[in-house]
């Protein structure tokens, strides 16, 4: 299940089917079931996916969505799942990068206002808050042949349990599905399931925690056996959960966030999926959470953790088969781990970090003047830690793919690693400027991409050298990963899902 590509066979997709992974809708069809995909890396091997397209070309169809939300579209058969808040007022614009709010701060600080009012200006101007708004919040149903919206229900209507900042949405956390029900999570206010005629089957609410500056959250909820798994990093009371799929009962509710004395995180929330390593020695639950990783059993105990993320990690976990990805995100490091982990893992002796290389164009600048120092991989024997490397790559998650690991900054650094080494190929600025990432890199047919803020996604050539193919100009805001299925390319605009597919 975790390859770095998949490879499906006609002799076992009919096996594939049972197992929930596949379908027989037109050939062969990959059911897109959570966030980032099956495997948590969004790759294909699928010929007849197109690599050029526009607002027309390739395109089958084009579903106008209500309202806002950055959540990830989800396919099982012939359904595609979405979910969207609509307000009672027009909600505020969202912005392209991460620094405006920060630059915001700094230019008032420098007119001699103090904390709080600075905090009351940002706050004005960069947030929606619970009193300001009344939402309603919507799951729909497209058709995926067409597009054609066959449903949409509402799960909740009311206040929302804590502010967003503008770049965020209220329904920011992708949902999930088994093919037979669909699971929404809202952190901090509640878990709902529906099934595929729009019934709602079982709604279970949660107590709400304060998020960091009410940023808003992000973390999607997962899938395993008859458990939904679903992940709430926050500033008063973190934790880990298991709901029964079936009922919403929560089986097992697992405290996180104790950190010793003085060594608490300014940022106690976090952004990040949980994921489902099927690994060849056990299955484990892996979640990157503020300071360290910690990964659990399927009865929520811990295996083991590991130090050295970032505060308010964005980036989440995956694996292909035997190894792990662990992103700690800038300017913390990155991490290749393998299987039979126990305890608290020591990270990799220290080495003083490199000079910048000629290819970086002042990447380092870029990736916010990291300080942090990179680190010398243990032998085998002494650390399941096989590789360490510098993150480059804030929110979106990396992907695996063809033998490199393919991260990009959230202001537009480029990076290629070997993925069995960690050793960098290259790492280069897309563009000199205009070009803020928030979704996660996919990969198909020998070819990288990245999907910009701004609406202009940027073709490159799987490989050791950065080349760039070509730069497809989409002119709408784009900040939710897309989902493969099949020979589709489901791609979430701020106004729209697009299904993209050769004519």
């Amino acid at each position: 299940m975790n390859s770095t590509k998949n490879k499906p066979q006609q002799i076992l997709l009919a096996s594939l089917c049972l197992l929930g992974f596949g379908s027989s809708l037109e050939g062969q069809v990959q059911n897109w079931n959570q966030f980032r995909g099956p495997e948590s890396n969004p790759v294909s091997d699928n010929a007849n996916l197109p690599d050029k397209w526009s607002l027309t070309e390739n395109v089958e169809w084009s579903s106008e969505i209500p309202g806002r939300g950055w959540s990830s579209p989800i396919a099982w058969g012939d359904k595609v799942f979405v979910t969207t808040v609509v307000s009672d007022k027009e909600p505020k614009p969202a912005q392209v990068g991460t620094d405006y709010s920060n630059q915001y701060a700094a230019e008032l600080a420098a007119e001699g206002l103090g904390e709080e009012e600075i905090m009351k200006k940002l706050q004005e101007r960069d947030f929606e808050m619970p009193e300001e708004v009344s939402l309603k919040y919507m799951l729909l149903c497209l058709d995926l042949a067409t597009g054609k919206q066959l449903w949409a229900k509402e799960y909740h209507q009311g206040k929302p349990p804590g502010g967003r900042h503008r770049k965020n949405s209220f329904a920011s956390e992708t949902p999930t599905t088994d093919g037979e029900h669909v699971y929404i999570y809202v952190a901090n206010q509640g878990v709902y399931a529906f099934d595929y005629s729009g019934n709602k089957v079982w709604s279970k609410e949660l107590k709400p925690f304060k998020i960091y500056l009410d940023f808003g959250t992000g973390s999607s909820p997962i899938l395993v056996d008859d458990k939904l798994i679903i992940l709430n990093d926050n500033e008063e009371s973190s934790q880990i959960l298991a709901l029964n799929k079936k009922t919403g009962e929560i089986l097992w509710d697992v405290k996180r966030g104790d950190f010793p004395e003085g060594q608490r995180p300014l940022q106690c929330s976090s952004w990040t999926t949980p994921y489902l390593w099927k690994n060849s020695q056990r299955t484990e639950i892996v979640t990157i959470g503020p300071g360290k990783v910690v990964s659990y059993d399927l009865d929520g105990k811990e295996l083991w953790s590991l130090k050295g993320m970032r505060p308010g990690p964005a980036s989440s976990p995956f694996a292909v088969k035997d190894q792990l990805i662990l992103n700690g995100g800038p300017p913390a490091m990155l991490y290749s781990v393998q299987p039979g982990a126990r305890g608290e893992l020591t990270p990799p002796r220290k080495k003083p970090a490199p000079q910048p290389t000629e290819n970086a164009e002042n990447a380092d600048k870029a990736t916010d003047s990291s300080t942090a120092e990179a680190e010398e991989s243990q032998p085998a024997e002494e650390s399941v830690v096989a590789w360490s490397a510098r993150s480059a790559a804030y929110i979106p998650t990396p992907v695996a793919y063809d033998g490199g690991l393919y991260m990009v900054s959230d202001n537009g650094i480029f990076v290629r690693l070997t993925l069995d080494t960690g050793e960098e190929s290259f790492k280069k600025r897309v563009k000199t400027s205009g070009a803020d990432f928030t979704v996660s890199p996919w990969a198909y047919n020998g070819k990288v991409f990245l999907a910009s803020e701004q609406g202009n996604v940027y073709v490159f050539e799987a490989g050791n050298e950065f080349n760039l193919l070509h730069t497809i100009e989409i002119g709408e805001m784009a900040m939710a990963s897309p989902a493969i299925v099949g020979d589709r390319l489901l791609f979430r605009t701020d106004k729209r899902i697009i299904s993209i597919r050769k004519s």
